[in-house]
């Protein structure tokens, strides 16, 4: 049977085109051999079940494993300490079911009959004293128990355990590994029922887990080789791993995502080399896609206003914020997989998110000005060799903002100019280009907008006029980027609030580079 690219549970390496991930599982196996307990908290379609899958398999040899799974088990079981307590054991024996029948009864004869987390600590501590192998402990998808007041005890059990055992005063698991996608490890414990005030973490004896879970270029290029393999196809499987994990950042679901939409959809039936323009129709696809990273995502945003302002605002007006995990904001848009930590600051994740959540103000605001879609109707602006005339978009564009927002109060244009310019190119370029924003860190907050269109490419930058000097700097830095991007010619669109301004645009040539000013 061929082997396919995954996006749907754990990857088979039997099934599965799969990243090299030893690197990642050593690292792991090393925090368990020193019997570390930790939290793989990781953001939704991360590689967790998969990470977990391949670890369990490579500990089996020298450990007991009882991987399971708190994944569709139900409200039922956390109705009373009682039910608890006599069911525990026994999802943990038939994680054991399949690697030792023996020692599966054995637990789950040991579970029958508790009543309480006493009973089944020590419950835990026969079972343990009577096996030959350190056993090991995994638990995946616990955010489905951690606001949970019994799952809770149950891990201040566990954590009075390993504390007692280092004393060498009770018997317990070497090791406890859970995996959920928000952070466990400081949630809160009351010490007794009728204690509101007084807490204690009940997992505080984790240690952090660091391990890089997206992939690197090096790690792309092992998933990329292998089908090139498989397919007896030779190709620069460097350079296509480095243009992935340029729109990735080596998200896992991502990554095999675009590899998924390149095999199956681009070469359905033409399994021919893969190019740098396969990668960039594979996102364009993607991005047109409805999946469940995508609705998680926007779920996310909607549920939470202050991280949809924050993420507009890094977005779209290039707002510097200081990376601080401890920052309540920063610390749940890095759960969710929206932002990372670049040179100090916070940064959405990855170009796909970036795209995506564009595309996302995009089609809010376009329902909101309805009257845009009088203006930028496509075909007025390509000409008879199928060319973007971007000087006639500009132009188009200012008339637009003259005619419907001259009387719009300023602030509502800072905040919205950005995004209403790239609502306005969005349907003219639709289907056949492509755009990204680069946010320049400068002091004027720039933006620059990469579009290409059929073998053309147009950079576009939007800044604010805050007098000459800025100005000139900001010409200067528009001069530097063409230079990057290897042409010849660019554009300027300029916001200016004074109250006599004028519409005006004008052509000048800078250090060899024409540059094409519009004022609105």
């Amino acid at each position: 049977m061929r082997k396919r690219f995954n996006i749907t549970g754990p990857c088979n390496p039997k099934k599965h085109y799969m990243v090299n991930i030893d690197n990642k599982l050593e690292i792991i196996e090393d925090m368990i051999g020193r019997g570390d307990y930790f939290l793989i908290n990781r953001p939704r379609q991360y590689g967790k079940t998969t990470i977990i899958s391949q670890l369990s398999k490579r500990l089996n040899e020298s450990y007991l494993v009882i991987r399971t799974s708190f994944e569709g088990i139900g409200d039922k079981i956390f109705q009373g300490e009682e039910i608890f307590s006599s069911k525990i054991l026994g999802i943990f024996a038939e994680a054991l079911e399949f690697i030792d029948e023996e020692k599966a009864k054995e637990l789950r004869d040991a579970g029958n009959g508790l009543t309480d987390l006493f009973e089944v600590s020590k419950a835990i501590t026969k079972f343990i004293s009577n096996c030959e192998k350190k056993v090991i402990l995994l638990i995946d998808e616990v955010d489905k128990a951690s606001n949970n007041q019994l799952f809770l005890s149950f891990l201040g059990m566990i954590r009075n355990k390993y504390i007692m055992a280092n004393d060498e005063l009770d018997y317990t698991f070497h090791s406890v590994i859970l995996a959920s996608v928000h952070d466990v490890k400081n949630l809160k414990l009351k010490l007794r029922a009728e204690d509101e005030k007084k807490y204690n973490s009940p997992w505080n004896i984790a240690v952090n887990f660091n391990v890089a879970m997206n992939f690197f270029p090096q790690e792309i290029e092992t998933m990329v080789k292998e089908y090139s393999v498989e397919n007896n196809i030779i190709m620069d499987v460097e350079m296509l791993s480095e243009k992935i994990y340029f729109y990735t950042n080596g998200y896992p679901f991502l990554v095999s995502k675009l590899c998924q939409i390149i095999d199956e959809n681009i070469l359905e039936i033409d399994k021919r080399p893969w190019n740098i323009q396969d990668i960039d129709r594979a996102v364009k696809i993607l991005l047109k896609e409805d999946n469940t990273l995508f609705d998680d995502l926007i779920k996310n945003l909607e549920n939470n206003k202050e991280l949809y302002n924050l993420v507009n605002d890094i977005v779209l007006n290039g707002n510097i914020i200081s990376f601080n995990i401890s920052n309540p904001l920063v610390n749940i848009g890095c759960g969710y997989g929206v932002f990372k930590e670049e040179e100090y600051r916070v940064k959405l994740d990855n170009r796909i998110y970036e795209q995506f959540i564009y595309d996302y103000l995009v089609s809010k605001l376009e329902i909101k000005s309805d009257k845009m879609s009088s203006y930028n109707f496509k075909s007025n602006f390509i000409n008879h060799d199928n060319k973007l005339e971007f000087e006639k978009v500009l132009l188009r564009y200012q008339q637009f903002m003259k005619e419907q927002y001259s009387s719009v109060d300023t602030d509502f244009i800072e905040r919205e100019g950005r995004l209403l310019f790239l609502a306005f190119i969005k349907p003219i370029i639709n289907g056949v280009g492509f755009d990204f924003r680069e946010v320049q860190i400068s002091e004027e907050k720039r933006l620059d907008v990469v579009v290409t269109y059929n073998q053309s490419k147009y950079v576009i930058e939007l800044k604010i006029w805050r007098g000459k000097e800025y100005h000139k700097k900001g010409i200067n830095q528009l001069v530097e980027y063409l230079d990057i991007q290897g042409l010849d010619k660019g554009y300027l669109v300029v916001y200016n609030f004074n109250k006599n301004k004028q519409y005006n645009q004008e052509k000048i040539n800078c250090h060899g580079k024409e540059i094409f000013i519009v004022y609105v």
